[in-house]
């Protein structure tokens, strides 16, 4: 959309214009926006094309495409012409004489959501909605008999054209609406279509090995798979031969049940990654595939696209051959338990060659960390009751378990990466060197001086090693990653920073990720030298990677938004109570993470001019539990941070 729309500007050929481009055009010249002139159309004179966001108090603020402007146009609120947050909009520049640029939109191009989450409110005589994302008050087309027939505080969801009420989703008040607000917001589905199932359940429930006399056999073979105690999808499975110095990665062939372009497909293209909430996956295929047969379950035969790569006496791959084959894992494991048989060395009959492997990936990890960067980081575990209210969190730490399975996920998607020139590639940029220099001059004000490089590798290990002495590492590896630039999708390699890769992708995780579903089709192509299906498969490839990006950065977005209404609505009960914390931001607004019997919870704290880092005790004074928001100051300072 913003590619099409930039070229108008400057002039785009009618045979330029792809399909679903023909209808936006045809509303654009009917309200005499463009031009057409020797069959190429133009932007007429005074109009812009952008994004808009909009502000607490209803001004809207529209980011140009047209990279001239360099600052966003105030749009008054009545000159919103009912558009919301993110709508792709034109707009028509004021002539007014103000210092700030203004306009006032025209037609909207694109509905950021067609439906929008919003909580009763009263203003007033008046029963109104609150929209739950911005914050803004929402007349809704429904008679004020109906709408006070239900309890303030009610959730609705409601068609953003006409501000329809679509649906009752429950009440505010009840643990278990959050689940439901956090999906909503980001449009989300839980259900699968009747045609999504059905076509998943054509597949039964066993794979009956006399149908797959083309793949490599290798159901004698004493695999297993390595993951959290929950899981329910298990992507991968491993074995280490000791004898050839060989690891096989196996990873389930889900591309031999979702076919590109079928219902299944189509809505795992949609979603693109499963999400994850503490007490349930909402899976990105139907669970008969993702829970069943595509999930590599123990003493299960089961179909896998696998690599079995043999290393020298230096680490280095000498064969990377991948294929086609089929397991019968002999046994699930999860983390904690592969942890405590690594630390007791207890007897493990079939599966004795983890010790071996686990000493292998030791030594991988240290070879790979030479060129790469280790981040101290640690994913935080919420546990909630039956009722869905928040009991406890601690942080994950990884341990000789998950490093192990990272470093052979790492060699299987490292090696499927040197098989593609353009596909679908994971790349990570080097830092953003403004935030790191911006970093430093925040760890100088604590006192903690580290003197600039231009090499960054090397600057952010004199940084962690700094932080190591201070005790500070984990704490530091976070402003670090927040300096650094996101990870994301392209069809053309740029090498991966973090991990010092010149090539990377994505391949060990095809029930979860549609990046690495795509891949396999294409790998598969390419072994099958079908020049034809892979350029097919590659039909819009970069604008599916970057719609992927940003996939997976919604999929985050609604983990942490159900994650801060469970601590908001436990901040809420614990108001007028003292935590300790750490100030984990203090540029626009001072923000503190809790690291006390709870952890994690972000608090926006009052208080002002206080060091990055620094250790605190802060009184919570508020929550607010719609906009999943908790409020707080500084009681005591702790330490020096």
């Amino acid at each position: 959309m913003k590619e099409f729309l930039n070229k108008l500007s400057y002039g785009i050929s009618a045979n330029e214009i792809k399909a679903e481009e023909k209808q936006i055009l045809r509303e654009l010249l009917k309200n005499n926006i463009i031009k057409e002139y020797k069959n190429k159309f133009y932007l007429n004179d005074g109009f812009v094309f952008g994004e808009l966001d909009i502000s607490s108090k209803a001004i809207g603020f529209l980011k140009c495409f047209n990279e001239n402007y360099k600052r966003d146009l105030l749009i008054e609120n009545k000159h919103l012409k009912g558009a919301n947050y993110k709508d792709i909009v034109v707009a028509k520049l004021l002539n007014f004489k103000k210092k700030r640029q203004s306009a006032k939109i025209i037609l909207i191009l694109q509905r950021a959501n067609k439906n929008s989450i919003i909580i009763t409110k009263k203003y007033g005589q008046a029963v109104l909605g609150m929209d739950i994302k911005t914050g803004l008050s929402v007349a809704l087309k429904a008679s004020q008999k109906s709408l006070k027939a239900l309890p303030l505080g009610t959730i609705l969801k409601i068609e953003n054209q006409e501000n329809r009420i679509l649906e009752v989703l429950g009440h505010i008040d009840d643990e278990k609406i959050d689940e439901k607000i956090s999906l909503a917001l980001f449009n989300k589905n839980v259900e699968f279509s009747e045609t999504c199932i059905k076509e998943s359940l054509a597949n039964g429930d066993f794979v009956d090995a006399n149908m797959y006399k083309n793949r490599k056999d290798l159901r004698a073979l004493s695999f297993c798979t390595i993951d959290p105690i929950h899981a329910k999808d298990f992507d991968d499975a491993i074995y280490y031969d000791e004898k050839e110095n060989a690891i096989y990665v196996a990873i389930a062939d889900v591309s031999e049940y979702v076919f590109a372009y079928s219902a299944i497909d189509k809505e795992a293209r949609a979603r693109g990654f499963s999400i994850y909430f503490p007490h349930i996956a909402i899976p990105m295929l139907p669970p008969a595939l993702s829970e069943n047969i595509c999930s590599l379950k123990p003493d299960a035969d089961r179909l896998v696209y696998c690599f079995k790569i043999i290393l020298n006496q230096n680490l280095e791959p000498i064969k990377e051959e991948l294929f086609e084959a089929i397991i019968h894992s002999k046994r699930r494991f999860n983390y904690d338990e592969v942890d405590e048989l690594l630390e007791k060395k207890a007897d493990l009959a079939e599966f004795s060659w983890l010790y071996k492997l686990e000493k292998l990936a030791r030594l991988l990890r240290k070879k790979r960390l030479e060129n790469a960067f280790e981040f101290k980081t640690e994913e935080l575990r919420m546990v909630l009751d039956e009722n869905l209210a928040l009991k406890s969190t601690n942080y994950e730490k990884s341990t000789p378990s998950h490093n192990l399975i990272e470093d052979c996920m790492l060699l299987a998607n490292k090696a499927a990466a040197k098989l593609i020139d353009r596909g679908i590639f994971r790349n990570h940029l080097s830092a953003d060197l403004k935030k790191i220099e911006k970093l430093l001059n925040e760890l100088a004000s604590l006192g903690i001086n580290v003197k600039f490089k231009s090499h960054l590798p090397e600057l952010i290990r004199d940084i962690q090693s700094l932080a190591d002495t201070l005790n500070l590492r984990a704490e530091l590896d976070k402003l670090i990653i927040k300096a650094q630039k996101k990870a994301e999708y392209s069809s053309i390699n740029a090498g991966h920073f973090g991990l010092g890769f010149q090539r990377y992708t994505h391949f060990t995780s095809p029930i979860r990720r549609y990046s690495d579903l795509i891949l396999h089709r294409l790998l598969k192509a390419k072994m099958k030298k079908d020049e034809k299906l892979f350029q097919y498969l590659l039909l819009n490839i970069q604008s599916t990677c970057e719609n992927l990006s940003l996939l997976e950065r919604e999929a985050d977005r609604v983990a942490n938004d159900f994650l801060n209404r469970k601590f908001a609505r436990w901040a809420l009960k614990n108001r007028g109570k003292k935590f300790k914390a750490v100030i984990i931001e203090n540029t626009n607004i001072t923000l503190a993470k809790l690291d006390d019997e709870i952890k994690g919870a972000e608090i926006i704290l009052s208080d002002s001019k206080i060091n990055l880092l620094q250790k605190v005790e802060i009184l919570i004074s508020d929550a607010d539990i719609v906009m999943a928001k908790i409020f707080g100051h500084i009681t005591q300072i702790l330490e020096e941070g």
